[in-house]
């Protein structure tokens, strides 16, 4: 029996790796190391599919490394110990390359899988090479994370995909005997994601379910029609957890509790990470309910504490609380459109100077440049408020925050309109 796809494809190579130039690309800070041959401990946080993995797979191959590859969802701290020692006791440790160790969802480790980690890493026993979907500053302990570089990958963009199709179909052992031709690609860049293995499992899907057909063609519709009869056959990695949380989070900002409660349940029966519910709940606070109702962001909080102390599975239950809550609560993105169109006019105004009326003047130096003259404080003024500029002037009256037509938005915005007049109109 065939392997699929992505694994018959899987690079062998730097120069065959697609994707993530800003770290593996010529000149890139990963690559020049991986060169050197002296490659330090690091996790990748990345979604799934962009190449994690391979990446590890590369730079063991070409460093000439043992490589040992465990799975943090069912491996334990007796599976992590057999390895370091297995290194150690290797008869060639002190002459031959440093074992890579590559730990995938690195972030299903407990503390204590990780704290055994820790004296292999820092002694040099082994290479670790983390691998996470999840933000590491929250799952990875802080000694383990100050001991490794973390370097970002990203979804693989359109020219990565296309790439990926080109060579599926010209260099495959199986399809390039095939007369296989892409007539449309929008549904499949579509399905994938940016998923180099969702991707090549589309193909997949699609050129066996022709069977002995001599001539295939891909097209759109093709492609949504055989996603639509078979909606699991190209997600064969596990990636409906980032459907589903996508599904779960969107019912929220929809205001469809049921909907809500159902991906709950569909997270909870399939052994999802409460604590990643919850964080994805907090989110879904500040940025879809925000200001329309701040009591969701201090319950979303609260879910999540109560979470930490009560543990499972009752912790389902604060989770379903607070899930139908945030679904019928009044939902607002203001703040959320306000901190984007800000950093946007960051990015391109550059650092703007703060006005010397709003600076700090610790000392008479800074006080004799005019630093903090001229500042107004507004407790000294009727009603604790005074008008006077705080944006550069280069921005002055520009406006980041505009209210949405809720009754709680409405109240600030016409509080606002009595102190500022017009500019809150």
């Amino acid at each position: 029996m065939n392997p699929p796809l992505a694994e018959r494809l899987r690079p062998k190579t730097l120069n065959d790796y697609i994707g993530q130039k800003h770290l593996v690309g010529e000149n890139a800070s990963l690559r020049r190391m991986i060169e050197a041959g002296r490659v330090p401990s690091f996790i990748m946080w990345g979604p799934p599919g962009v190449g994690k993995t391979t990446l590890a797979r590369i730079i063991a191959h070409r460093l000439d490394s043992p490589f040992y590859i465990i799975s943090a969802i069912n491996s334990g701290v007796k599976d992590v110990r057999e390895i370091i020692e297995k290194a150690k006791n290797n008869p060639l440790f002190q002459t031959i390359q440093t074992p890579i160790l590559f730990i995938d969802e690195i972030h299903r480790f407990s503390k204590s899988q990780q704290d055994s980690l820790l004296h292999a890493v820092e002694t040099g026993i082994v290479t670790l090479i983390g691998a996470t979907t999840e933000n590491p500053s929250f799952e990875v302990i802080r000694p383990l994370l100050s001991r490794c570089q973390v370097y970002v990958l990203n979804s693989l963009e359109k020219d990565d995909l296309l790439t990926l199709i080109q060579k599926a179909l010209t260099e495959d052992v199986i399809l390039k005997g095939k007369n296989i031709k892409v007539l449309e690609t929008d549904a499949i860049l579509r399905f994938s994601g940016g998923d180099a293995r969702k991707l090549l499992n589309i193909i997949d899907l699609i050129v066996n379910a022709e069977g002995d057909n001599p001539a295939i063609e891909i097209t759109d519709e093709k492609v949504v029609e055989r996603l639509q009869e078979n909606p699991a056959a190209y997600d064969k990695g596990g990636e409906m957890h980032y459907d589903i949380i996508s599904a779960f989070i969107k019912s929220i900002r929809g205001s469809d509790p049921d909907a809500a409660i159902y991906w709950l349940a569909r997270m909870v029966a399939g052994g999802e990470d409460p604590e990643f519910i919850a964080r994805r709940l907090l989110i879904s606070a500040a940025e879809d309910i925000g200001l329309a109702n701040p009591n969701a962001l201090l319950l979303a909080n609260a879910c999540f504490e109560a979470l930490k102390k009560i543990g499972w599975p009752e912790g389902r239950i604060i989770l379903a609380e607070t899930t139908v809550y945030l679904a019928c609560s009044p939902k607002s993105n203001s703040s959320y459109m306000a901190i984007e169109e800000a950093i946007a006019t960051v990015n391109e105004t550059g650092d703007l100077p703060v006005p010397l009326h709003l600076r700090n003047a610790p000392t008479q130096l800074m006080k004799d440049l005019g630093y903090h003259k001229g500042y107004k404080y507004a407790h000294s003024y009727e009603g604790n408020f005074v008008k006077m500029d705080y944006l550069p002037k280069e921005l002055l009256n520009y406006s980041f925050w505009k209210s949405q037509p809720n009754p709680a938005e409405k109240k600030m915005i016409e509080h606002m309109s009595r102190l500022w007049g017009e500019r809150f109109k």
